[in-house]
C-alpha cells in the first residue's frame, strides 16, 4: 500500500480536482483499490465525490462516521479508534473517508501536543503519529490519497508524518514558486522535531511506531490552470506569459524539495508528471455531474468541441497515472 499527500502551501492551485481525478483514474482505468481521505476542514474532496442528498444524509446524522470519529476519541484521552467506515463514491470507483468542518477543531489539541511530542513526551507522540495508526488500518487498498488544506499548520502536520509521498499540483504563479521555500522549511523542522522526541521517549512501546523512520519523499509535481495554444508542429503549449514562469518551476523544485544539484532537465524528466491546462467549463461540469472530467458524457452535458477535450483530458491523466505508477514502485 502506498500513502500519498496532495500538498501545495498555496491554496487556489487545483489540489483537490487534480487529486480526484488521478484517484479516480487509477481506480477505474488501472483497477487499483484506492482509498480518498478528506483531512480537509473545508471538505472539497468530499463535495465533489457525493451528491447534495449523500452530503446532507451525512452531515445531518449526527452518528454519521467521518474523519473527526477518529480524531476525537485520541483528542479527549480514550486512546485510538477502532474501526473506519469508509463510503463508496459512485462514479469515481473509490473509497471515501469523508471529510469533516470539525476537523479544525483539532488543530488546537495537535498544535499542544506537538510540543509535548518533541519533548520525548508518550502522550503527544500518540497525538502526532495518529495518521500513521489510521494508515496502517487501511492495508487493503493499493493507494491510500490524503487531501489537504493549504496550510503549514498542526493537522497537515499530523498527515504528512503518516505518508511515504507527496505530489505537489502548481499553478503558474510566483506565489507558487514562494510556497515551496515555506515547505521545504517547514518539513526540515518536522522532521527534526519528530527525531529529538523519539530519541526521547521513555515508553517507546506505547506509540503506533516507536521505529519510525521519517520516509516521507517528494514524487512528482503538476503544473495546472494556465491557458495553453498550439505551437507549429501542433503542440499544445502554455503561452509566452505562462511559460516564463513555468520555465522557472524546475529550478525551484531541485532546489527546495529535491536535490539542488540537479539540473531543471534532470527535475522535470525525474519529477514532472504532467501538465494540465486550464479546462474552463468541463471543471464545473464534473463537480455538477459528481464524474471524473474524463469520464463525462452527453448526459452530463458534453456537447460539440467538449467530446475532444474530455478525450484529451483522459490522455493527459492517463500520462500521469503512468508516470506515478512508475514513480511509486
Amino acid at each position: 500500500m502506498k500513502s500519498i499527500a496532495v500538498f501545495n502551501n498555496k491554496g487556489g492551485v487545483g489540489k483537490t480536482t487534480f487529486l480526484c481525478n488521478i484517484a479516480g483514474y487509477l481506480a477505474l482505468e488501472r483497477g487499483k483499490k484506492v482509498l480518498i481521505i478528506d483531512a480537509d476542514p473545508q471538505c472539497n474532496a468530499t463535495e465533489a465525490l457525493f451528491s447534495e442528498d449523500r452530503i446532507s444524509e451525512i452531515y445531518d446524522d449526527s452518528k454519521s462516521f467521518t474523519l473527526y470519529s477518529i480524531v476525537r476519541p485520541l483528542s479527549i484521552g480514550k486512546g485510538y479508534s477502532e474501526k473506519i467506515v469508509p463510503r463508496k463514491s459512485g462514479r469515481y470507483g473509490l473509497d471515501v473517508l469523508v471529510g469533516d468542518p470539525k476537523l479544525a477543531l483539532a488543530e488546537d489539541v495537535l498544535a499542544r501536543d506537538w510540543g509535548q511530542a518533541v519533548a520525548g513526551d508518550t502522550r503527544g507522540m500518540r497525538t502526532s503519529m495518529l495518521f500513521i495508526e489510521l494508515v496502517r488500518r487501511c492495508a487493503e487498498y493499493d493507494i491510500v490519497f490524503f487531501d489537504v488544506g493549504p496550510s503549514l499548520g498542526a493537522l497537515n502536520r499530523a498527515v504528512l508524518i503518516a505518508c511515504q509521498h507527496y505530489i505537489t499540483p502548481m499553478s503558474i504563479d510566483i506565489f507558487s514558486l514562494k510556497a515551496l521555500d515555506n515547505i521545504a522549511y517547514a518539513l526540515n523542522e518536522w522532521k527534526g522535531g519528530l527525531n529529538a522526541g523519539l530519541a526521547a521517549l521513555k515508553d517507546p512501546d506505547e506509540v503506533p511506531d516507536p521505529h519510525y523512520d521519517w520516509n516521507l519523499k517528494f514524487s512528482g509535481y503538476v503544473t495546472q490552470q494556465y491557458t495553453a495554444k498550439k505551437d507549429a508542429q501542433g503542440q499544445s503549449r502554455a503561452v509566452s506569459a505562462y511559460e516564463k514562469i513555468m520555465s522557472r518551476i524546475p529550478a525551484a523544485i531541485g532546489k527546495n524539495l529535491v536535490d539542488p544539484q540537479m539540473t531543471a532537465q534532470e527535475v522535470v524528466e525525474r519529477f514532472s508528471l504532467g501538465s494540465i491546462p486550464t479546462l474552463h467549463s468541463l471543471v464545473p461540469m464534473s463537480q455538477t455531474s459528481r464524474a471524473p472530467i474524463f469520464a463525462l458524457k452527453s448526459s452530463d452535458g458534453v456537447v460539440g468541441a467538449h467530446f475532444q477535450k474530455v478525450r484529451e483530458v483522459k490522455d493527459t491523466y492517463e500520462q500521469i497515472a503512468d508516470k506515478l505508477v512508475t514513480t511509486l514502485a
